[in-house]
């Protein structure tokens, strides 16, 4: 039991360290935050391995690096706590909800993605919104839940995208850890 909770903090630690360098690998950066990026990844992948408990405690201490490491956008406490700590909370729990499933990586991709989403989306609808440009995209913007809308999905989905896409492509050579199927037998 100690050398099982040994390992699943180890599994932590190094999951951290590689969202935290993915995080930095940006394939589009919005202005005031926002990016499409693979840093989900790892903490969707501990969270369905370990848990929504653990997924979600994994999610705010990625939260709290990305703020305090990553030069984090904040305006209030209410932008910090909910862009950064309830986002990356809500990730890890609603992958980790799906823990050990046979398909859980994307399963847990969709829920988590879309729970992280909505973080974003009331946020930005309530705070960020009083910032709305005049027009966004080449539409015209006269609703702040519409302009959070168009942006937070322009980077949520094809962060999602990308996280099905690669586990897709990482599924069979390491189906044995996405399954957990490593833990029944340890």
């Amino acid at each position: 039991m100690k050398n099982s909770k040994i390992k699943m903090l180890c599994e932590a630690a190094m999951l951290l360290a590689l969202a935290q360098i993915l995080s930095y690998i940006k394939f589009f950066e919005f202005p005031n935050g926002g990016s499409i990026d693979c840093a989900m990844i790892p903490i969707i992948l501990f969270a369905v391995r370990y848990g929504w408990g653990w997924g979600s405690g994994v999610g705010l201490i990625y939260g709290v690096l990305q703020y305090y490491a990553a030069n984090g956008i904040s305006i209030s406490w209410v932008t910090l706590i909910a862009d950064y700590f309830i986002a990356y909370v809500l990730l890890g729990f609603g992958a980790g909800l799906f823990r050990g499933r046979k398909y859980g990586v994307y399963l847990g991709t969709a829920v988590g993605g879309t729970l992280r989403f909505l973080a974003h989306l009331v946020v930005g609808a309530i705070v960020w919104g009083q910032y709305m440009p005049p027009s966004f995209f080449g539409l015209t913007m006269t609703n702040e839940w519409f302009y959070s809308f168009l942006y937070n999905i322009s980077y949520m989905l094809p962060d999602i995208c990308i996280c099905m896409l690669l586990f897709a492509l990482l599924y069979r050579p390491l189906k044995k850890f996405f399954t957990c199927a490593d833990l029944r037998t340890a």
